[in-house]
């Protein structure tokens, strides 16, 4: 009998930021400083980012460091600011 495959799921944020110059997204994830990546629809970007941040997750397991993670509660919202 095989043994099952268990996988840790982490959740992070990740920022998109649309490129007006060269069209598409930029995407960062900030609780993984370095952790960033692209793609040519939100799609693509967002692919790409999951695949960026499970390679840096696998680069901490390596190297045997902490694996950041998000704080509790994290809230994302708009800002308006008058000037």
């Amino acid at each position: 009998m095989k043994k099952p495959i268990f996988h840790k799921i982490y959740q992070y944020t990740a920022v998109f930021e649309p490129d007006d110059m060269a069209g598409g997204f930029t995407v960062t994830i900030p609780s993984l400083p370095g952790c960033i990546s692209e793609g040519d629809t939100f799609e693509d970007a967002l692919k790409n980012i999951q695949e960026a941040a499970s390679l840096y997750i696998e680069v901490m397991r390596e190297k045997k460091q902490d694996i950041l993670s998000e704080g509790k509660g994290v809230v994302i919202a708009p800002v308006e600011v008058r000037v």
